[in-house]
């Protein structure tokens, strides 16, 4: 009988296999930081903002599609992500950008209302602050799962399918 070592046992510091460029499996909840990264791509792109929202097009949803996808599961809009390391992030400073990140956009959404046009967003004079910061947390965990932060965002279709894969 041969015995696996802990190194080989452990999940911690390996990366799984992935399906569309996200890691499956190699943290406890991915299904949700799949969604949280979805949203934090989303909301961390003025040029996707540009060209998709502002232009209407179809697949992606909008800023409160992506605020929901951010906060639904986890209720980062009522306690610090810093709950979820270990599960849905990697360490702490995973958490504390996420946790900027989810401020500033929440604040935001406070000021305009869910339901405002994406224009009323973009105009925001802090929305360029929001956007900085989604964009240093969507780095972090892009990079943390081996992805290029670059990549366009996956459409909302190609999430659902990604995320009912296992």
């Amino acid at each position: 009988m041969t015995v696996q070592s802990s190194e080989k046992s452990s999940r911690r510091g390996r990366r799984s296999s992935t399906m569309g460029g996200m890691p499956l499996n190699d943290m406890p909840w991915w299904r949700w930081r799949s969604n949280v990264r979805s949203a934090l791509h989303m909301l961390s792109d003025p040029d996707f903002q540009r060209d998709v929202w502002l232009a209407g097009a179809d697949g992606y949803g909008d800023v409160t599609d992506a605020v929901y996808r951010l906060v639904e599961d986890t209720w980062l809009d009522n306690w610090s992500a810093e709950k979820y390391v270990g599960t849905i992030f990697r360490d702490s400073q995973e958490a504390a950008l996420v946790d900027t990140a989810v401020l500033r956009v929440l604040r935001i959404m406070h000021q305009v209302g869910p339901d405002a046009p994406v224009s009323a967003y973009m105009e925001h004079h802090a929305w360029l602050e929001a956007v900085r910061a989604a964009r240093d947390a969507h780095v972090r965990l892009a990079v943390s799962d081996g992805d290029d932060p670059d990549a366009e965002p996956k459409t909302l279709e190609v999430l659902r399918i990604l995320t009912r894969a296992a």
